[in-house]
């Protein structure tokens, strides 16, 4: 994966934000996360438009005290094993049949 990836949710997912955390649960495998707050934001603007590096920079950096360096590898780390169980799309392209963000609950 490159820093201009672009990366969308899966619609073969279950995700509910409860209390600031965003949990997630595959449908293929049944396997469960939860993600912190960095992992939260990468999440709500994975929308298949956005190249990953953009997100990076608008999101994560504006957001926390971290180096574009340092978190693009740490999301790109994280992207990777999201994409490994399903739960997100990766592509060197912008990704239009992205499924919608699931709407906030608390």
């Amino acid at each position: 994966m490159s820093n201009t990836d672009y990366i969308a949710r899966s619609s073969a997912i279950a995700a509910r934000l409860i209390g600031g955390e965003m949990m997630i649960m595959s449908a293929a495998d049944s396997t469960f996360f939860t993600l912190n707050d960095v992992g939260t934001a990468i999440w709500q603007a994975a929308d298949g438009r956005t190249p990953l590096c953009e997100i990076v920079e608008s999101k994560i950096c504006a957001d926390f005290d971290v180096t574009v360096t340092e978190a693009l590898s740490d999301a790109q780390q994280f992207v990777n094993q999201l994409a490994q169980h399903g739960i997100l799309r990766t592509s060197n392209q912008p990704i239009y049949d992205a499924a919608p963000c699931p709407a906030p609950t608390a």
